[in-house]
């Protein structure tokens, strides 16, 4: 009870944070659909929380904040983008829950497949909900959406998360663990 409760808790913080986050960068918009803050809450949340929590935050996020401030646009991209943040909390969380070691390794693995999944969904999304408008959604399109525009973010949350959790596992919330082999090698190094 009191883990759920923990999680519950951590969860709404990620959501709240996910709704503040992009008002650092919401008012020049390229600098925001570069920098992609709401990606950050979500994919700590899947690691942190699990990936059932990453889940329905993701989801939830992107429509919340369309409805709250309208930002962003409800069509396509708030839709779309439940789907992909929605992707990004399942494979984050259910890739590092299921990991042997929970090491830096393990993170990077799930945050890369994670991006990976999420970039596609957040396409077939696009090509759904363009097509139901009539609209085309071209592999130019796509490349520019989920790849060039967003390295700025994709290069953040590779060292801004990992960094995050790290800091969480001195305070002992997030614990970090490796193969004992690994640490005694690397011990014996230095």
């Amino acid at each position: 009870m009191q883990k759920t409760t923990k999680k519950l808790t951590l969860s709404a913080m990620f959501m709240a944070l996910g709704m503040v986050l992009p008002f650092l960068t919401g008012q020049i918009q390229q600098i925001g659909n570069m920098l992609l803050p709401m990606h950050l809450p979500v994919f700590l949340c899947g690691l942190i929380c699990g990936w059932k929590y990453g889940v329905v935050v993701g989801f939830i996020l992107p429509l919340l904040r369309s409805a709250t401030f309208g930002m962003p646009a409800l069509y396509p991209m708030a839709l779309a983008m439940a789907f992909e943040l929605a992707t990004y909390g399942l494979v984050a969380g259910m890739l590092y829950e299921r990991s042997r070691w929970k090491c830096v390794r393990a993170l990077y693995r799930s945050l890369i497949a994670a991006m990976l999944a999420g970039r596609i969904v957040w396409g077939i999304a696009e090509i759904v909900l363009l097509g139901i408008s009539g609209s085309t959604f071209t592999w130019q399109m796509f490349l520019s959406g989920a790849l060039l525009n967003a390295i700025p973010g994709i290069v953040i949350q590779l060292i801004l998360i990992p960094g995050i959790m790290l800091a969480l596992n001195k305070t002992g919330m997030v614990p970090l663990k490796e193969r004992a082999g690994q640490y005694k090698m690397r011990r014996n190094e230095q």
